[in-house]
């Protein structure tokens, strides 16, 4: 077996950390960091619903990645393990491409009306991705580009004026 891939980014956002988390924490919010790049179907059981309001250590079913919105290239099979509202989640996951993935966010109030966003990614490729001679280093590529993508557009969404 492999060693697991992390992968760490971190960004200050110009908001207070509750309106950081209430964006984060939302499906429309995940779909926006997420977008043009893919989409995620959350699973019925998230729906009408937030992060911080789902079961704490119950499997909430397979989230379907989409790639560019439409096309589906990979699933996220969620289960929330820990939760501080307003500060922290945990979420441990299997995929059709890794047997393991963790995605742990937390916010940190900064001076002002500023958040540090801090993720961090733990994964383990499936075979046949496993056992290629680079397999590690792409996965590690690609997740830390998603969430750089990620984390500007959330900066992005806090920076535009608000619309009436």
């Amino acid at each position: 077996m492999s060693q697991p891939i992390i992968v760490e980014h971190e960004s200050i956002v110009a908001a207070d950390a509750s309106a950081v988390w209430a964006r984060i924490t939302d499906p429309a919010g995940i779909n926006h960091e997420l977008a043009p790049l893919l989409a995620m179907r959350m699973p019925r059981r998230m729906h009408g619903t937030t992060v911080d309001l789902v079961p704490v250590g119950v499997p909430l079913g397979k989230a379907p990645l989409l790639l560019f919105g439409v096309l589906p290239v990979e699933y996220d099979a969620l289960t929330l393990v820990e939760l501080d509202p307003g500060r922290r989640f945990h979420e441990k996951s299997t995929m059709a491409t890794m047997r393991r993935w963790e995605h742990e966010r937390t916010l940190t109030p900064e001076d002002g009306p500023r958040t540090r966003v801090h993720d961090r990614l733990t994964m383990e490729l499936r075979a046949p991705l496993a056992r290629l001679p680079y397999g590690d280093t792409l996965a590690r590529q690609i997740v830390t580009r998603l969430f750089e993508h990620r984390h500007r557009r959330l900066a992005r969404h806090f920076a535009e004026p608000t619309r009436v």
